[in-house]
């Protein structure tokens, strides 16, 4: 057998997801001769082309993008910066060899192992999600238990009902977003149940997910059994103690046919592991300095590999970063700190009473109509910003409107995700459902932006529905 190729480069960033295309752009624009990013999927965008609603790059971008919207998006920043993106390559090792100066990566791909060298590398390694056997709830193990995003995945990727009486535990934002996605599509979700005293998501989840849709939320309870054989059958729902702990005698019995579990998230760092880089015992992490640098010289780590973040936004901002500051520690110039105060800004929990949380931008304003007090006097609105959350706010009270975002069936049975082309007025979304549901797009190639059907608004005006990603 002959010597296996090395393939050397400046940077390398491991993952394709929001924080390693970031990084791999920033790198390219900071100096690096090469950058390749290393991704084990058959695409570019990671967990962003599963993510078909809306609320992406608010901040980044200054728009509301879907997540393969933003996962194209910054896929095309990386290559037109001069990176190489290669897909189906699984990283199964990475050392750092001191004689040379270097850090080897094995990685396997349908070509065989390849080895790389470089002088920097940037871990974006995503997270994954906690399973039933992190959170040891008592029962039997039939069939329909599954994690929210493993739902995601087959409703927006495979088109596969997980089943038609739901019952989600976990209020963090995926469960949210898909209690309304698995409603949209049919299914009836019972309950959220949530062990802590307020929701674990957005404010504006509460809303526009839970509260839009009449999915009832019971906070301070969980899933104390699964019932059911080989099929679940019911959940046995209670109420907890400040120990954490079901309370005797407030035990309900919900039926339903599947149980989703959205309990958190762990960065995911096995890789890492492999070249001796110090993790946080409670979090699983990469433990890094301010520069995203770990305890390895030349490794640096980003997004939810290093710690779970709120939003792709300030994922891809600290992978920009640290693409930038791997670059600096191979030239010796000065590297920059990331703000560990850069965060969501929009509210968590349930939603202030009588006020709206607008989503226009990142700043989620709870905003408040104080009513008229006289005559020839004006309602008016506080805790807004700008004048377009009071706008946001008075449409909210007479006409509320929503980005519709769901997927339609292809002519090669691929689902293409889609939106409207702007919000519809909220009671159209059921009518503009039904008819997406039933269509099927006969053509062989679908371009992002594209039009693929209309709906029908409020004022009888057609909407087009637009396609959010590539499809061949």
């Amino acid at each position: 057998m002959g010597a296996r190729e090395v393939i050397r480069c400046g940077v390398l960033v491991i993952g394709a997801g929001p924080g390693g295309l970031a990084a791999a752009k920033g790198a390219r624009e900071a100096g690096a001769d090469r950058v390749i990013i290393l991704e084990r999927d058959t695409c570019a965008g990671g967990i962003l082309n599963q993510c078909i609603h809306d609320g992406f790059g608010l901040i980044r971008y200054r728009k509301q993008l879907t997540g393969p919207e933003y996962a194209a998006r910054a896929a095309a920043e990386a290559e037109e910066a001069g990176a190489e993106i290669l897909t189906g390559h699984q990283v199964v090792r990475m050392k750092r060899i001191s004689e040379d100066d270097v850090i080897e990566v094995i990685a396997v791909s349908a070509s065989g192992l390849k080895t790389f060298n470089a002088g920097a590398v940037v871990l974006a390694l995503g997270c994954r999600e906690r399973t039933r056997g992190a959170i040891s709830i008592p029962g039997s193990r039939p069939a329909g238990v599954f994690t929210a995003g493993v739902i995601q995945n087959f409703v927006n990727i495979r088109n596969v009902m997980p089943g038609h009486r739901v019952v989600i535990l976990g209020s963090g934002d995926v469960g949210m977003i898909m209690a309304r996605r698995l409603t949209l599509e049919g299914a009836s979700v019972q309950v959220v149940a949530e062990i802590l005293p307020e929701p674990a998501g957005l404010a504006r989840n509460v809303s526009q997910c839970l509260y839009d849709y009449g999915i009832p939320i019971l906070c301070s309870h969980t899933v104390s059994k699964i019932i059911g054989k080989r099929r679940i059958e019911a959940v046995e729902i209670s109420e907890i103690d400040q120990n954490m702990k079901p309370i005797p005698g407030t035990e309900q019995i919900v039926e339903c046919d599947a149980l989703v579990l959205s309990v958190g998230l762990i960065p995911e760092n096995e890789i890492a592991e492999t070249a001796g880089v110090t993790l946080d015992p409670k979090t699983n992490g990469t433990v890094t300095d301010g520069y995203m640098q770990t305890d390895i010289p030349g490794i640096f780590s980003c997004g939810n590999s290093r710690r779970i973040m709120d939003l792709a936004d300030f994922v891809s901002e600290q992978g920009e970063l640290a693409g930038h500051n791997a670059v600096a520690y191979l030239t010796g110039s000065a590297m920059k700190a990331w703000d560990e105060a850069r965060s969501t800004s929009m509210l968590k929990g349930y939603p202030v009473p009588d006020t709206v949380t607008c989503t226009l931008c990142p700043n989620g304003c709870q905003v408040r109509r104080i009513a008229a007090s006289g005559e020839g006097e004006e309602d008016r609105y506080e805790g807004n910003q700008c004048p377009r959350g009071a706008a946001f706010a008075e449409q909210e009270r007479h006409a509320p409107r929503r980005m519709l975002t769901t997927t339609v069936r292809g002519s090669s049975g691929k689902l293409i995700p889609v939106r409207t082309e702007r919000p519809i007025a909220k009671e159209k979304i059921f009518e503009a459902m039904e008819k997406l549901r039933g269509l099927t797009v006969d053509r062989t190639e679908i371009r992002c932006g594209d039009t693929v059907a209309t709906v029908v608004d409020a004022d009888k005006s057609a909407v087009p529905v637009i396609a959010t990603a590539d499809v061949k």
